[in-house]
């Protein structure tokens, strides 16, 4: 939802829901913090046992497809994230509609996924539930102009950690789908509002696989998919079978298509007399959105480094790295990890990492922000 979202969705209703991630400010998974306001969104962490791994093969971007007579077809399995940037040409492979919603704001969205979505909408409103469609298809060149904004209002430092960069957005795909809901007639369109509506949305994503949708930013894989839960956005593939085999695994797209190793992580977020668990996952759901962008690096697990950890000095020193921000409490968590064998963030190749230091801040009733890490 790239009008509505920030990483204050990190913050007040991550106390309501668990926990945000870098995912979302003014884009739902483009820009993880607009720190002036406060929604939230996020983690459930998974059960602390570790999944049998498999190796993962190099990643790279999504190619373009033909059949045999060299017709360019849409690739419904693309995957598009931090690490793997859409091709230039993706937009001569689709074909979109265009459409008002509710809001009357125009959405255009790949064809086949309009369908798909308009058969889905329709079935939610047999058990009256209502929904509108707040984005779809986005091009780089509109990803570039938020990431302008912000950095004209925030900075360049700031942008650069919340915005993602322009062509790696799964919008650029057009089958990427943010819903928005209607209850009582009314429109609910900003986040903070949103996550409130747990039951409607557990229904909402049960239906999802049945038209040939998953939802694409599960709790709990942040580490993985690199953005926090959101349960608005739902990723067209038009295959029915393969979306409820992959929500049936409980898997994130990059694993079912083995892009990434299949793996848990353990947390421990207790143990503070300042911030309670809740703001503490906040926190961590930034660290493993980062982490998303460590290629090929497993992390084992994320933890609070206690309430003498970060000190005065410390704010201090995060508040003039960002001068624009005024924060006013800040945390460092801990992670340990192995890295890849390419090695990589100025790390040994297949080194087991101990103690990697993160730091948080955050402003008053805002979300926390990723401001250093490593340090």
């Amino acid at each position: 939802m790239y009008k509505r979202l920030s990483t204050g969705i990190i913050g007040a209703v991550l106390c309501l829901l668990l926990a945000g991630c870098g995912a979302g400010a003014e884009t739902s998974e483009n820009i993880s913090a607009a720190p002036e306001t406060t929604s939230a969104v996020q983690e459930t962490a998974p059960d602390e046992t570790t999944a049998e791994v498999t190796e993962a093969p190099e990643e790279s971007s999504p190619e373009t497809k033909t059949d045999v007579s060299g017709t360019v077809k849409t690739d419904y399995l693309a995957v598009v994230n931090k690490q793997n940037p859409l091709h230039d040409n993706w937009a001569d492979t689709i074909e979109t509609v265009t459409f008002t919603n509710s809001v009357d704001d125009e959405v255009v969205i790949e064809k086949k996924a309009y369908e798909a979505y308009l058969k889905f909408k329709a079935d939610l409103e047999k058990e009256s539930i209502y929904v509108d469609l707040d984005s779809a298809y986005r091009t780089p060149e509109e990803q570039q102009g938020i990431m302008d904004r912000f950095t004209e209002k925030y900075g360049a430092g700031y942008a650069q950690r919340t915005v993602a960069a322009p062509g790696t957005s799964e919008h650029h795909t057009g089958l990427a789908l943010d819903l928005y809901l209607i209850v009582d007639g009314k429109d609910v369109v900003l986040n903070e509002d949103l996550v409130t509506y747990t039951d409607i949305w557990k229904v909402i994503h049960e239906k999802l696989p049945e038209y040939g949708f998953i939802l694409r930013y599960p709790e709990g894989k942040e580490y993985i998919t690199g953005f926090g839960y959101e349960p608005w956005h739902m990723r067209y593939l038009d295959d029915v079978a393969l979306a409820k085999e992959i929500t049936e695994k409980g898997v994130t797209l990059e694993e079912y298509l083995g892009l990434v190793k299949q793996y848990d992580v353990e947390y421990d977020y207790g143990g503070s007399d300042i911030y309670t668990e809740e703001e503490l996952k906040a926190a961590g759901v930034q660290v493993m959105c980062k982490f998303a962008a460590f290629k090929g690096f497993e992390l084992h697990n994320v933890r609070y480094a206690g309430d003498d950890a970060a000190t005065v000095d410390d704010l201090k020193r995060l508040n003039d790295i960002e001068p624009n921000m005024e924060y006013v409490q800040a945390v460092k968590l801990l992670t340990d990890f192995r890295t890849s064998p390419e090695g990589g963030e100025g790390l040994d190749p297949d080194t087991e990492v101990k103690d990697y230091p993160w730091w948080l801040a955050r402003e008053k009733d805002g979300g926390w922000d990723l401001i250093e890490y490593g340090n």
